[in-house]
């Protein structure tokens, strides 16, 4: 385990459980869901890498540039693969400090036909954890990839989410392939008790970048945008 503090922050790294946060905490309060003390279950961190693609590939096989790719499905989400590789298996510690660590993890081609690397950068400073991933192809044909990081955020009996989209991913065995107006599940613009909702495991399309998550004593405010140019 690697801790790491910078002022307020303070957080753990578990390369050896998929590279995945243990804990991330500002004045000591959680800011996202802490690993129970002795697991080993990645499902159960407060955040995992996602590598050399993220989501589900349909029942675990696709066509690219003319070649069909069969993998394995993920157990426990047959028939789908789920994720990519890199949350499954140990990091490699490249270097650390009290502020920052890198780790990384390398494949040689196999069932997936690449071979890639992938490395992500943790580090606190005084506005939080500053997040990277890089995926590396290391073949000489292209290679369809992904990355991503898949936090969890406490959830009590009270928690409320918000957030305003125009719509939602939807599709049989969750596997998204029209869009719909995003309240056709849970309208979450007005704010919604999670536990009081249906179980939504779907991505959202024209969001708004903010979302905010809070049960009256705490509260968490998301912002994102999407610079990626391709």
């Amino acid at each position: 385990m690697i801790r790491l503090t910078h002022g307020d922050w303070a957080m753990t790294v578990l390369p050896d459980l998929g590279g995945a946060i243990g804990s991330l905490t500002f004045k000591g309060q959680d800011v996202l869901r802490p690993t129970p003390e002795g697991c080993d279950q990645i499902l159960q961190t407060a955040s995992f890498p996602l590598a050399p693609y993220a989501n589900r590939i349909d029942r675990a096989r696709f066509m690219f540039e003319g070649r069909q790719v069969e993998l394995s499905a993920t157990p426990g989400f047959e028939p789908h693969a789920l994720h990519g590789d890199a949350w499954l298996a140990p990091w490699v510690v490249e270097a650390q400090d009290a502020v920052s660590a890198t780790l990384s993890q390398s494949h040689e081609a196999g069932a997936w036909p690449w071979a890639w690397t992938v490395r992500q950068t943790l580090a606190l400073d005084d506005t939080g954890l500053s997040a990277e991933i890089a995926l590396t192809n290391r073949s000489d044909a292209p290679m369809p990839g992904g990355v991503g990081f898949h936090p969890y955020f406490l959830r009590g009996p009270e928690t409320r989410l918000t957030l305003d989209a125009e719509k939602v991913w939807l599709g049989a065995d969750l596997i998204p392939d029209r869009q719909e107006a995003a309240d056709v599940l849970v309208d979450w613009s007005r704010g919604q008790v999670v536990e009081a909702m249906p179980f939504v495991d779907n991505a959202y399309a024209l969001w708004d970048g903010r979302a905010e998550v809070s049960d009256g004593d705490r509260t968490v405010r998301l912002t994102a945008s999407a610079n990626a140019r391709w």
